[in-house]
C-alpha cells in the first residue's frame, strides 16, 4: 500500500477517534454508492453528519475547505442522498470536514462543522 493511502487511513482513524470523543455515534465508514464514497457517516444531536476527512503531512498545504471542491461536494451529496433513501433516514443532514495534519508523530485536528450546503450546489 502506498504511503499516501496509509496516511489517509491513519487520518481517518484519527478523525473517528476525535469524533467519538466529541460524542458522535459512527454509523458508517467509507460508505460507497457507485463511484462516490463518504468517509464517515455519524449522528449527533439529531443530525446525520456526513464527514469528509482530509489528511495532510504538511500544514502548509491548501486549506482543507478548499481541498473539497464543488465536484467532490456533489459526489458526497449524491452518495448521502442514496444513503438516506436506502436506510429511510428522517434527520437533518450536515456536511462537515475534518482536517487531520500528521507531522513528526504529532496529530492536529481541525473540525469544520457545516462546511458546505447541499442546496448551494
Amino acid at each position: 500500500m502506498s504511503d499516501h493511502i496509509l496516511t489517509g487511513k491513519k487520518g481517518e482513524e484519527e478523525a473517528v477517534r476525535y469524533l467519538v470523543k466529541k460524542g458522535y455515534k459512527i454509523k458508517q465508514r467509507n460508505w460507497r454508492f457507485k463511484v462516490n464514497e463518504v468517509d464517515i457517516i455519524a449522528e449527533k444531536d439529531n443530525f446525520l453528519v456526513v464527514v469528509e476527512v482530509k489528511t495532510r503531512t504538511n500544514p502548509d498545504f491548501e486549506n482543507p475547505k478548499e481541498a473539497v471542491t464543488k465536484k467532490k461536494q456533489r459526489f458526497i451529496i449524491k452518495a448521502t442522498d442514496a444513503y438516506i433513501q436506502k436506510y429511510d433516514i428522517v434527520m437533518e443532514v450536515r456536511f462537515d470536514i475534518v482536517a487531520v495534519t500528521i507531522q513528526n508523530n504529532n496529530v492536529e485536528i481541525e473540525h469544520i462543522e457545516d462546511a458546505f450546503q447541499a442546496y448551494l450546489l
